[in-house]
């Protein structure tokens, strides 16, 4: 397959300054994205956990869901209609993490819902955007008016010293708890902020108008904590965090339970709740939750320092014939100097300690089934 032509690219309001700050561009989901910048993937991975990134998300799809009773509630509730979740429990102010899923309970994408008090305000995946928010309007444009925000950019500013760099542009950033998300003024200028992001570190996402975002990153990249990071260090940061990519380790075929994603399923919404099912591939995603799936998203720690990647089968010991699972993604941890992957093996044999083997190379290297996130979160909560 011939990679996509550069200038068939898409860009996000901030390519010109990727490329002024040494950004090495790489087509990623449609857009020219920077995968790193001088400093280097791993150097930039560890000042994020020790410092502070910046990261481009501008590429995600960000989508307003407006009522037209004028009563969010009835915006949440039509989109119950289209995802697992408790949507109508979320506070104004507030936002929760949430899955689209088809009739055979695969995840279609995975997302983030606001509470903006009188609208929702949605952020999804940049690959997936365009089907999303036509399911949204084949679904629920009896009930919303769907309004993609195309002329916005969006930034994630993460690790322990981001609060201290937004607090200097906005004040109320501070004050902020992990999933609080809302309108706020950020630099004098009408933004939308959570607190939260995709890394495992405190810190957060910013949704600036398209034409200002150049202003914002600079601003921000004044602090001399703060360093701009590609696409690189973000995949080993959320790897290491546990953090599902999709289309890798969660897709359409692939259940919320499978995904080891239970605990973003509210109990209002499985069986016996006050809102059960009602959401496509219920009958499959609630059979998982009360009956098991036959096989479930895992951490893998390897042996020695050789990276296990995406692809790599996985088997019940060092002769069998037969793969048991497949590696989802994989790399080396900075943090933890150290490599570590995510996989899918069968629930018998996805109890923390197990041992398991790889193909890598013609060769079975050790695993061990292991306890995530493999570096501890630091959510402010």
């Amino acid at each position: 397959m011939l990679a996509p032509d550069q200038d068939s690219l898409k860009r996000t309001p901030l390519h010109d300054l990727h490329v002024s700050l040494g950004g090495k561009m790489v087509p990623f989901a449609g857009y020219d994205m920077p995968v790193q910048y001088p400093a280097g993937v791993l150097k930039e991975h560890l000042h994020t956990r020790s410092s502070a990134g910046l990261f481009d998300v501008s590429h995600m799809g960000q989508i307003r869901l407006l009522p037209k009773s004028g009563k969010v509630e009835d915006a949440a509730r039509a989109l119950e209609r289209l995802v697992p979740q408790d949507i109508v429990a979320i506070a104004p102010g507030r936002q929760r993490y949430a899955q689209f899923t088809n009739e055979d309970g695969g995840i279609l994408d995975d997302l983030m819902v606001a509470n903006f008090g009188d609208h929702l305000f949605l952020v999804v995946n940049a690959a997936c955007k365009a089907e999303d928010e036509a399911h949204l309007r084949a679904h629920l444009s009896d009930d919303c008016v769907i309004d993609s925000l195309a002329d916005r950019a969006l930034v994630a500013l993460q690790g322990p010293k981001a609060e201290f760099a937004l607090a200097k542009f906005c004040a109320e950033a501070p004050a902020m708890k992990f999933m609080d998300a809302g309108p706020h003024k950020v630099a004098g200028l009408d933004c939308f902020v959570s607190r939260s992001g995709y890394t495992g570190e405190d810190g957060f996402e910013i949704s600036v108008p398209a034409a200002d975002a150049e202003r914002l990153a600079k601003s921000l990249l004044e602090n001399p904590d703060v360093l701009p990071i590609g696409l690189g260090a973000r995949d080993s940061l959320r790897l290491e965090a546990g953090l599902c990519l999709y289309g890798h380790d969660i897709d359409t075929a692939t259940t919320p339970v499978e995904a080891a994603l239970e605990w973003s399923v509210q109990k209002s919404r499985r069986s016996g709740g006050a809102r059960a099912g009602g959401f496509p591939g219920a009958e499959k995603i609630l059979a998982h939750f009360d009956q098991g799936a036959g096989r479930r998203r895992v951490g893998l720690r390897a042996e020695g320092r050789a990276p296990v990647r995406e692809g790599a089968l996985l088997f019940a010991d060092a002769t069998s014939a037969a793969p048991i699972g497949t590696v989802t993604s994989g790399g080396f941890g900075p943090s933890l100097n150290a490599p570590v992957a995510m996989g899918y093996v069968p629930t018998a044999l996805g109890a923390l300690g197990t041992s398991l083997f790889a193909e890598v190379r013609g060769q079975r290297l050790p695993l061990t089934v292991a306890a995530m996130p493999f570096v501890k979160n630091t959510y402010k909560r």
